[in-house]
Order: C-alpha cells, then sequence, then structure tokens
C-alpha cells in the first residue's frame, strides 16, 4: 500500500504541475497522450484502494492563473469524463439522439447579457471561480455587446486562435509560443485591450447554459444562438446512435482534422443528449456532470522507431532540437522527423544519441511527437555554435517556466531570416507563387539571397536554378514569372511583406488610409524645419491614426530611422511599381450584407480578390457562418461540408460565384 501511495502522489504532483502549466500560457511539462495514461493510472489506483488524496485532479478542475476580479460562477463550469472508444459513446447515449461537436482547444469563457446588454465575461477557473475580464471582451471577436434577446442570457464558449492566425502572430510578433492554445490561455493575461486584438482571439460558444425562452432541444438551443448573432461550434445529430452512425460523424470529423480543414486547433469531440431537460437529471461524480456531455479523445497511434540523429533548425530567435528517426507509418503517412521543441523537453524525455528507441505518435492525428525513450544509447548533447552561421549559441531559462531553449547570438544570420522571407513572398505579402520556406533556405544557403531586393535578381541564377534537384527549367520559369508579376504591389502589401514589427495588414491599412506610402515613410524619418532639432519621438509620430497608438507607432519608426532597413527598403523599391491602397469604398453593391466564402474560385484569382471586390462595394467577409450572414458564396452548392450545413439549418441563402457576380457584381 506505500508504494502505491507513493505513486498516487507523484502522479498527483506531475498532473497538476502539467495542468498549471498547460492552462496558464507556460510550456507544456507533457504531451496530452503522456497525462491521458498518468490520469488513468491514477483512477485504477484510487478505485483499487479505495482513497483519493487530496488536491487529486480526478476531484478538481485546474485553475487558471489569470490576475484579476475572481468572480463566483452562477452555475458551476464542471468539466466532461472521456473516452477513447466509439462502444463507449454509444453506450452512454442510452438510444436517445445526441449532438457531436469540436472539443475546441482554448480557454473556456462565461459569457451572460441582461436585456440584450453584455454584463460580464469570466474565464472558467477552477469551474467554480473565475477571472473577470469583461474589459477585455470588445478585442475578442465572437463577443457582440449586444444582442436581440432579452432576459438573462448566460452562454459557454471558448476562446481560441486558428492556426493560421497563430502562424502569422508568430511572425509578426517574433515571440515564441508553442501552439495556439498556449497564446490564447497566455493572452488573456495582456492588459492592452488591442495588443489582444492584433492576436486575433475568436470567441466560439459551445452550449446555452441559461435563457428566459423556453427551448428543451439543445439543437436548437444552439441554432437560437446562431440567430442572436454568434458564430457557434461545428456540429451534427444523431437521431438513433449506434456504432455504426456514430462511427460515421466521428470519421467525418476525424478526416476534417487530418485533411487540415479544420481551421482551429481540436483535442477531441464532444457529445451531449439533444434533450437538455434529461441532460440535467444526471449526477455530479467527482468534478464531472454524468450526463452534461462526454468527451471523445482520438486513440493515438503510437509506434516504435529509432533514432538517427538530432538536427539543431534555427529559425527566428530560436535553435530547436528535431528528432530524426527510422521511417514509421502513422495515421496513413510516412513519418520520419518529428520536433523536439526545446533543451527541457529532451532532458525530460531522456533523449540520448543515435540508436535511442524512441515511440512516437501524431498528436490528434497532425502533428508528429515523440511521446517516450524506450531504450536509452549514448548521451544527448547541446550544440554550442548555430548549426547555419556558426556563430556562438547560448542557453536562455525562462523566468516564468524555467524552460531551457536554445539561441543563436548573431543578429544577422541568414537563418533568422527566413521567416522574415517566407512573409515577404506570401500571399498576403508580394504574393510570390512557388517560392516555399525551403526554396528559399536553399537560396540563403547558396548565397544568392540575403535581403530582399535579391528575388529580383534572381535570374541571373536560372540556369543554375533550372538544374537544381527538385526543379527544372519549367518549374524555375513560373518562378521567374511570379516574381515579375509581384514588382505590381499595392502599398499596402509591401509594408506588410517588410516585416515591421506589429505591424499587420490591418495596420498597414490603416497607416495608408491617413498617409501615401511616400508621406508615411518621410513623417516616419524627418527631422523637422530645424535640422538640428531632435526628431520627435517614435511613439508619438503616428498614434494619433485610429487603432495604431504608442507602441505599433514606436515599432513603424524605430525600423524605417534604422539606416540599414531604410537603405534595403529605398533598394527594394526600385524593383517595383507601387500602387497606393485605396480603403473607401468604391460601390454600394454590397452594403449592408455580410459574406462567408469557402472553396474554390473561379472568376475571381482568388478568394482575397473576391473579398478585396465585396469590401470595396461596401460589404463585410466573415470567417464563419452565423446569424448574420446574409450569404455563403460556395460554387459546389450541393456540398455537404459543414458551412453549407449550417447555412442551411440557418435558411441563409447559398451561392455559387456566377449566382454573385449576376446579383452583385460590377455593372457593365
Amino acid at each position: 500500500m506505500d508504494e502505491r501511495l507513493s505513486r498516487m502522489e507523484q502522479l498527483i504532483r506531475e498532473l497538476n504541475e502539467a495542468s498549471d502549466a498547460y492552462y496558464n500560457g507556460r510550456t507544456e511539462r507533457m504531451t496530452d497522450y503522456e497525462w491521458d495514461a498518468r490520469f488513468d493510472e491514477l483512477k485504477r489506483i484510487e478505485q483499487d484502494t479505495g482513497t483519493i488524496l487530496p488536491d487529486s485532479p480526478t476531484q478538481r478542475v485546474s485553475e487558471d492563473a489569470i490576475s484579476g476580479q475572481k468572480e463566483e460562477h452562477e452555475f458551476a463550469a464542471l468539466s466532461l469524463a472521456k473516452t477513447k472508444q466509439v462502444e463507449e459513446l454509444v453506450k452512454w447515449a442510452e438510444e436517445k439522439p445526441i449532438w457531436i461537436s469540436w472539443k475546441l482547444d482554448g480557454l473556456t469563457l462565461v459569457v451572460t447579457y441582461d436585456d440584450g446588454r453584455l454584463i460580464k465575461v469570466v474565464t472558467r477557473g477552477n469551474g467554480h471561480i473565475g477571472t473577470n475580464i469583461t474589459h477585455l471582451a470588445c478585442a475578442i471577436s465572437g463577443i457582440p455587446q449586444e444582442i436581440p434577446a432579452q432576459g438573462h442570457t448566460v452562454i459557454r464558449g471558448e476562446a481560441v486562435i486558428s492556426y493560421e492566425d497563430f502562424e502569422r502572430f508568430l511572425m509578426e510578433s517574433g515571440e515564441d509560443y508553442a501552439n495556439p492554445r498556449n497564446l490564447a490561455s497566455g493572452s488573456l493575461s495582456v492588459k492592452d485591450p488591442q495588443d489582444i486584438k492584433d492576436r486575433h482571439i475568436r470567441w466560439i460558444p459551445f452550449t446555452l447554459v441559461s435563457t428566459k425562452e423556453d427551448i428543451t432541444s439543445w439543437g436548437e438551443r444552439m441554432d437560437w444562438l446562431d440567430r442572436q448573432g454568434f458564430s457557434t461550434v461545428e456540429r451534427r445529430l444523431v437521431t438513433l446512435p449506434n456504432i455504426s452512425s456514430v462511427e460515421g460523424v466521428v470519421n467525418a470529423f476525424t478526416e476534417e482534422v487530418t485533411s487540415k480543414k479544420n481551421p482551429y486547433p481540436v483535442d477531441g469531440l464532444v457529445i451531449c443528449y439533444d434533450d437538455t431537460a434529461y441532460a440535467q437529471t444526471g449526477s455530479v461524480t467527482g468534478h464531472h456532470a454524468t450526463r452534461a456531455g462526454l468527451a471523445f479523445k482520438w486513440q493515438d497511434e503510437a509506434a516504435d522507431t529509432i533514432l538517427k540523429e538530432i538536427e539543431w533548425s534555427c529559425a527566428a530567435s530560436t535553435i530547436s532540437p528535431v528528432a530524426i528517426f527510422q521511417p514509421v507509418e502513422l495515421e496513413g503517412t510516412t513519418v520520419k522527423r518529428a520536433s523536439l521543441c526545446n533543451i527541457s523537453e529532451c532532458e525530460r524525455l531522456g533523449i540520448g544519441g543515435p540508436g535511442t528507441q524512441l515511440s512516437v505518435i501524431k498528436a490528434n492525428k497532425i502533428i508528429p511527437k515523440v511521446i517516450a525513450v524506450t531504450a536509452r544509447v549514448g548521451t544527448f548533447s547541446v550544440p554550442n555554435h548555430c548549426p547555419v552561421c556558426h556563430a556562438p549559441a547560448t542557453i536562455k531559462v525562462s523566468e516564468a517556466s524555467g524552460t531551457k531553449t536554445l539561441h543563436c547570438t548573431n543578429s544577422e544570420c541568414p537563418a533568422k531570416q527566413l521567416r522574415k522571407f517566407a512573409r515577404f513572398v506570401s500571399k498576403e505579402g508580394m504574393n510570390i507563387d512557388g517560392i516555399s520556406e525551403q526554396t528559399l533556405a536553399k537560396f540563403i544557403n547558396l548565397g544568392w539571397v540575403s535581403e530582399y531586393a535579391d528575388l529580383y535578381k534572381l535570374r541571373q541564377h536560372i540556369l543554375n536554378l533550372s538544374k537544381m534537384e527538385g526543379f527544372g527549367e519549367k518549374s524555375a520559369s513560373n518562378i521567374m514569372r511570379s516574381i515579375d508579376r509581384s514588382r505590381n504591389v499595392e502599398a499596402h502589401r509591401l509594408l506588410y511583406a517588410l516585416n515591421i514589427p506589429l505591424c499587420g495588414i490591418d495596420v498597414c491599412k490603416r497607416l495608408l488610409s491617413s498617409y501615401s506610402l511616400d508621406d508615411l515613410v518621410h513623417e516616419a524619418i524627418k527631422q523637422g524645419d530645424d535640422l538640428f532639432a531632435a526628431q520627435a519621438e517614435p511613439e508619438e509620430v503616428f498614434a494619433h491614426v485610429n487603432g495604431i497608438g504608442p507602441e505599433k507607432s514606436a515599432q513603424f519608426v524605430r525600423w524605417f530611422r534604422d539606416e540599414r532597413n531604410l537603405s534595403r527598403y529605398r533598394h527594394l523599391k526600385e524593383n517595383l511599381n507601387i500602387s497606393q491602397t485605396d480603403n473607401e469604398p468604391k460601390g454600394s453593391r454590397c452594403e449592408g450584407l455580410t459574406f462567408v466564402i469557402t472553396g474554390d474560385v473561379h472568376h475571381y484569382k482568388n478568394r482575397n480578390e473576391l473579398k478585396a471586390y465585396i469590401e470595396q462595394q461596401g460589404g463585410k467577409v466573415a470567417s464563419a457562418v452565423s446569424g448574420s450572414t446574409s450569404f455563403l458564396i460556395n460554387n459546389d452548392v450541393t456540398s455537404t461540408s459543414g458551412k453549407n450545413k449550417k447555412a442551411q439549418q440557418l435558411g441563409i441563402p447559398i451561392l455559387s460565384e456566377d449566382d454573385f457576380i449576376h446579383a452583385y457584381g460590377e455593372e457593365t
């Protein structure tokens, strides 16, 4: 018994430390796979011994550490029991109609309205007491200040960041977060709402907790939320739950994950009864309400392999270890490498040298992950020099989490610029097709590219490029044509492509709505009438522009006041034909309408061009279908996609591109 008691104490300590890091935006202590295994082991020991120790995570919900005023929840936000077996879902359903929806991986927020007016937003906290963050609601997309409904309304939802916005934030900020959930949860400790707005956090409701309306169907309650203007979680009804019907829906959701069609991070699915009155008849066991819902987590497929080497990859400011191992088949794909994140993760796993036996998975069906060392061979060593520029490398330890990371000391290391070059050629930037991050790395390592303007001199290397492995004459010619097309660029795209810190697309457009590009640069660097007078403080130059403020102004001005940046900008500008961005609507054919665009387009060059046209005609383009959507544009009108289904549920018309052009296209 003493040995099992000791093991319980160890498991409780490890699980609580991991949960604390998970919920509070710090570096993760263990994978979901490892957490689930330890949690299940602890439950088994508790059941076998009949003993439950204080602070056991089987009996409580982890707290967030967000600072601010604490507030007790009107309705306890209990967690759900979980399973990895479809059979358990069917058994739990009891042949009653159920809904299956995403288990979004972010931070749960409880939002409350009185007579249609937002009165508070509170984090989940420990399920009973959370932190009031109402002052940040204006910076979180998806939380309207007012809704049509009267009376008292309480809604639970998840604050999430899409994979695309996560990558963009890392690129624009230079900060280092492990994943979107880590950034989302860490963001809500930020004091300035504008800084949070730049992170593009979206709140997605997943259940209506309370309303004065007498609605006892969970599906109808969610439809009611859609009509209030919310964009709710994707869901599917299973009228007759059995192995075949439930497995079919689970597989459909799984396919969306593996094909990366779902833009937001998820860590499973949730099933709940359509009959909300029946769902409330369950009891509370530990910190679970037995009939409130059941979480389904994918059974991770693990494979054993042998470590061949550790590759140290330098990107942005960090040199990260990557495990290169003998290829294994996982989730229908061949996997031969997985990020080890940082030095602390390597030490935690007990990584050794070549020959070390590893167990690997694809976490949540997507991300290759080393979950265990099954037999260690040799020792793990950290390089003293950057693998790219060979400058000295140094280990830094985070004050907040104690995480050890390796950094190149050379600020001009070409590898540090790789992410910046990737943003430069991106669709939102100069839109140079055919140049991937891997291709850029080759150009940099060959010495062909060291600044942006060098991309417009690549034609002198076209012969060598056409002979490189993986290219050829056609591929090289296509790249050259794409580079030539990019010479004609809108000012806001050029500004975005320059990688000025904190200057995303929205910031660039706001600045250019008040200044021409030349005036903008002149204003940033001008000395004033008196050549001996001090320049204006960077924080003050553009702080007056709506949505900019002192911090963004300072970053923009300092970037242009750096002589190296200014010289490179002028050198680049010599190769371009720049058109001033026109942010004012050019017409009113889409005025007052909100569109959602999905699928491929044919008449327009891409969806961004269609989006630009709608905005020029006074309309809005949203990313998700909701009660406020006017039309869904999809050339596959009869598709059974989630957006089509949601539009049909809400009675929102679905237009083909031809339909749209006929009704709202430019008049000829």
